[in-house]
């Protein structure tokens, strides 16, 4: 699904991602962990297309495409979803006006008929209750006077509406207590298909506890230094990540 070869990009002047290869097949799900700094977030924003990240060297295919060469919209129509670390507010749009939009956005793009109301209406109430959010935020402007667990849940619920086939949760544990945690990661579990492929990136093992990743890859300094099973999490959260810096 997702090929990443010898990847180095920069904001700036700074050079963060310092050659990462990393593959990740169909219904594989990869955790990425690692020291703040180390390039995590920006591996994430380099593979949906934020402008503000520089790509001077390597490639990325995603289902046969040179991601590299499509715009963020054409990503996103494509199937790649981030849910953001820290979701802003978009004042005066509501949520469903927001979603509608988004959901026909995609369908255009897949050669469908946008939905009719009834039926956008239908499944948005199906999916919101995978998340437990409820109706009255649908209401409101996008994230506006939502806690941090209702917006963690948003993003989740948005993925829902989207259907994508690879899935980056980019610090989605941060600031959630244990209950909104495992509402969140129940709800992307219920979505999870034989073919939704996912980068999960933390600095915990509590949310891998929910979502068991196949992979664990350690990110330091730029570059992806270890790549083990789940276990490997389980040694991080014990004993940091020094040992690993002392081996290389």
């Amino acid at each position: 699904m997702l090929e990443i070869k010898n990847l180095h990009a920069r904001v700036g002047d700074k050079e963060i991602l310092k050659g990462i290869d990393l593959t990740i097949a169909d219904g594989e799900i990869h955790a990425i962990m690692g020291t703040n700094g180390a390039g995590k977030s920006t591996l994430s924003n380099v593979i949906v297309g934020n402008p503000a990240y520089e790509v001077t060297e390597g490639s990325i295919i995603f289902n046969g495409q040179d991601l590299l060469s499509m715009n963020t919209e054409e990503r996103a129509n494509a199937g790649i979803f981030m849910s953001f670390q820290a979701p802003i507010e978009i004042p005066g749009v509501s949520m469903t006006n927001f979603m509608r939009a988004a959901v026909n956005s995609r369908r255009k793009a897949q050669g469908k008929e946008p939905l009719k109301s009834t039926d956008f209406l239908k499944i948005m109430r199906e999916k919101r209750k995978l998340v437990e959010i409820d109706q009255k935020l649908m209401n409101r402007s996008v994230n506006e006077g939502f806690s941090g667990g209702e917006r963690k849940r948003n993003e989740i619920f948005q993925m829902a509406m989207l259907e994508p086939t690879f899935c980056i949760l980019d610090e989605t544990d941060s600031g959630l207590d244990v209950d909104a945690l495992r509402i969140v990661a129940e709800g992307f579990n219920k979505l999870r298909t034989n073919e939704t492929s996912a980068l999960v990136i933390t600095h915990y093992q509590r949310l891998l506890d929910y979502i068991r990743p196949q992979f664990v890859h350690v990110l330091i300094d730029g570059r992806i230094v270890m790549t083990e099973g789940p276990e490997l999490a389980l040694k991080i959260e014990t004993e940091g990540f020094d040992w690993i810096k002392n081996q290389q």
